[in-house]
């Protein structure tokens, strides 16, 4: 990354300098997000810039290929905010893949403690809960009280024709 500090304007290369190892170290998942939105901002900045810049060249040249090499400056600063984007990429999919590792871990601990926080968890992981250490009260229904209710009364009704009988 040093060799594209010459090409960068001094805010430019103080966020390149950001993404050094040691200072990448330090922050942590959210910070990371920052650095990585601000350095992909300055990317396509710069990389707009050069793709515009060498259209105009196009135009005047005539050719694509001509116009190439009188992009050098743009070019270079695009490359860098790439080779920055590039690395700030990977170490935040690294954090983000060792925080999602480490809640895991967390979340199996507590299952097999039986402390498990998730919806319709129970200490005992048999179902849901009423009350603290309770276990739910099983109500058996078909999917409402009224055709429960209906349901229950046909029965009686054929339970006292046969008995009638």
């Amino acid at each position: 990354m040093d060799e594209y500090l010459w090409v960068l304007k001094q805010s430019e290369a103080d966020l390149v300098r950001e993404i050094e190892p040691d200072r990448m170290a330090a922050l942590d998942e959210d910070g990371l997000i920052d650095l990585h939105r601000r350095v992909r901002r300055a990317r396509n900045k710069h990389t707009k810039n050069y793709r515009r810049g060498a259209a105009k060249q196009v135009e005047e040249s005539g050719a694509r290929g001509a116009a190439g090499p009188k992009g050098g400056k743009a070019r270079l600063r695009a490359e860098a905010f790439e080779e920055a984007l590039s690395l700030v990429s990977a170490r935040l999919a690294a954090v983000a893949h060792e925080q999602a590792e480490a809640l895991k871990v967390e979340r199996l601990a507590r299952a097999q403690a039986g402390r498990s926080t998730g919806p319709g968890s129970s200490p005992s992981g048999s179902g849901p809960v009423d009350g603290p250490g309770l276990p739910a009260t099983h109500q058996k229904t078909t999917g409402g009280v009224k055709r429960d209710a209906s349901s229950a009364s046909q029965g009686a009704r054929r339970q006292a024709e046969r008995d009638s009988r």
